[in-house]
């Protein structure tokens, strides 16, 4: 499995009206909930929109013809309410959230019932849920695990034909010496946007990968 340098970041997408009130509302929720609970770390409070809901807003916007997601470790909804919001009234769209925190779930429920995210709640384990869920086009996760143990979680789906998206800080070089090599799985790194150092690994099949979903 050949490890590619990084590519450059896909353009924004341009974020209407409708979006913008249901991100704010979001972000409200969040800021209402974050007192009760760590949903963000603390430092990060005064950049939300920047480190958190732009950064997420990555994920659907790299992969913009998958509609079918499971984003694992959703806690405090990014980027899996962001991805469902961007996604919000076209046909088929669902994202699959998986939290094993029942106070994280009740926020990502409570989020999705005044933003009408299209998103389904699954309070459990990874490695419990996963294998219950239906079949998607896409998998996401941020924050939540080294680039072995994710691959690991999800390899079945994704050398059945799930794409990979995942956000990644700058040890993403070091993690990814670390994975395991699977022959029938490629890898492509683009720049983050909000991130000089950050990146954005999608990871699937040789066929799939190489096709791209940036920008298409």
């Amino acid at each position: 499995m050949r490890v590619p340098g990084a590519e450059p970041a896909p353009p924004a997408r341009k974020i209407d009206s409708d979006l913008e009130a249901r991100l704010g509302t979001f972000e409200d929720i969040l800021r209402k909930w974050q007192p009760k609970m760590n949903l963000v770390a603390p430092s990060t409070l005064k950049s939300i929109r920047t480190r958190h809901i732009e950064d997420s807003l990555q994920v659907p916007d790299i992969a913009p013809q998958a509609r079918r997601w499971i984003d694992l470790g959703s806690g405090g909804g990014f980027p899996g309410i962001v991805t469902a919001l961007r996604m919000r009234g076209e046909a088929g769209a669902v994202v699959h959230l998986v939290e094993s925190d029942h106070r994280k779930c009740a926020f990502l429920r409570e989020v999705s019932r005044e933003t009408q995210a299209p998103v389904e709640v699954h309070r459990g384990r990874i490695e419990d849920v996963l294998p219950t869920l239906p079949e998607v086009d896409a998998i996401s996760a941020r924050a939540l695990a080294s680039l072995a143990l994710l691959v690991e979680m999800t390899a079945e789906r994704l050398e059945n034909g799930a794409l990979g998206v995942f956000l990644k800080g700058q040890d993403v070089g070091a993690e990814l010496t670390q994975m395991p090599i699977y022959s029938s799985l490629a890898i492509r790194l683009v720049a983050s946007r909000t991130d000089p150092l950050g990146r954005i690994v999608l990871l699937g099949r040789t066929d799939l990968v190489s096709m791209g979903g940036v920008g298409q």
